[in-house]
């Protein structure tokens, strides 16, 4: 599968291609070796629209504003056609220490830190305009309000929810609905084979209404590289080291099966747990991050890997996360309802409850 064998996000008409481009690390602001500099960050947007990618992902804290700004001048320079790309980005960081409207989803916060990406993109719009995180001190529909002015206003074509809970995105997405307000057409999660807990609210709700999920963190910060194994100790660094933490049992568990699988493919493990989050449900395009072209090539590779049925029930069961309440108790429904029959490809089996006969049958 090539990068312009693209997929229409979520409930729109938006097509983008499955790898998006995460643009968190283009600036080296923060320092500390972390980042890429002007020049490979450059190189990594030109190589990825040369292979066909148009869907760039950045938002407005991102290396404190420079990451929006190599965007904006690697297309304001000609190196790219602005209108062939789907830059998306964010609002709610904030840049500004000690304003309270600096950051956040307020109406006066999010028309503010509109216009500074749009400076700083050096656009006269942003295709795909994210909720960076939920705001609690925001009422949702203040936000929604907002963003859908921006859109009548022709600043911003498309809005999506990154890390809120499922209850608050199923509110304002219905609250859009039957307001006529625009709708949300994508979520932004943390999902990988090492966070998989989100398959038991926000996956299912995405589907249902209408949004297509973007993952981060695809490699959990480079665990899943097979960088770091229990055979050779290897500890992670800086802040993907404090991000992640110690490395526990159930982790490397999950690295051991990537590597088995990964060998029998002939392949690497970020290839392996990349194509398997690319075949999960609901899953439009991951969100792969790089900082020199060939960390961006290495991670491309999984669009040719498809794994077996039994590599993904491999891969399934080291990583079966425990899901809250009652999404467990919810894989007993099919027998409950359909007392031994198949229903839509799903096999149930009769209860205790069903009698044998229906004289049994009060």
């Amino acid at each position: 599968m090539p990068l312009n064998s693209y997929v229409t996000l979520g409930r729109s008409g938006l097509r983008v291609s499955p790898f998006c481009l995460g643009a968190m690390t283009f600036g080296e602001d923060l320092g500390g070796g972390y980042g890429a500099s002007v020049t490979d960050s450059e190189a990594i947007l030109s190589y990825y629209l040369e292979q066909g990618g148009n869907f760039i992902d950045t938002a407005n804290g991102y290396t404190r504003g420079h990451s929006e700004k190599i965007i904006g001048d690697f297309f304001r320079q000609g190196k790219g056609k602005r209108e062939r790309a789907v830059i998306a980005t964010k609002f709610f960081m904030n840049l500004f220490a000690g304003d309270p409207n600096g950051g956040g989803a307020g109406r006066k916060a999010i028309v503010s830190q509109c216009e500074e990406s749009l400076r700083r993109l050096q656009t006269d719009y942003i295709d795909l305009y994210y909720l960076h995180n939920w705001d609690r001190f925001t009422p949702i529909d203040e936000t929604m309000s907002a963003l859908d002015d921006l859109v009548k206003a022709g600043k911003v074509r498309y809005i999506g929810f990154s890390d809120a809970p499922a209850w608050k995105v199923a509110q304002a997405q219905v609250m859009a609905h039957f307001r006529g307000w625009t709708p949300l057409i994508a979520l932004q999660i943390e999902y990988s084979l090492m966070e998989r807990t989100v398959e038991g609210e926000l996956v299912p709700m995405a589907e249902e209404l209408g949004l297509g999920v973007l993952p981060w963190g695809p490699l959990k910060s480079g665990a899943l590289t097979g960088k770091y194994t229990r055979a050779n100790g290897a500890k992670m660094p800086g802040l993907r080291g404090a991000r992640v933490g110690e490395l526990t049992e159930k982790q490397y568990n999950i690295i051991d099966a990537v590597g088995k699988v990964a060998a029998e493919c002939n392949s690497d493990s970020s290839t392996t747990a990349l194509a398997w989050l690319k075949a999960q449900p609901g899953v439009s395009a991951p969100i792969i991050g790089a900082r020199t072209v060939g960390q961006l090539q290495a991670n491309l590779k999984a669009l040719d890997l498809t794994l077996t049925p039994e590599q993904i029930a491999a891969l399934n069961s080291a990583s079966k996360p425990v899901l809250n309440f009652p999404a467990d108790f919810l894989t007993h429904s099919p027998s409950f309802a359909h007392a031994g029959a198949t229903v839509n490809g799903v096999p149930s089996q009769a209860t205790f409850l069903v009698p044998q006969d229906d004289s049994a049958r009060w």
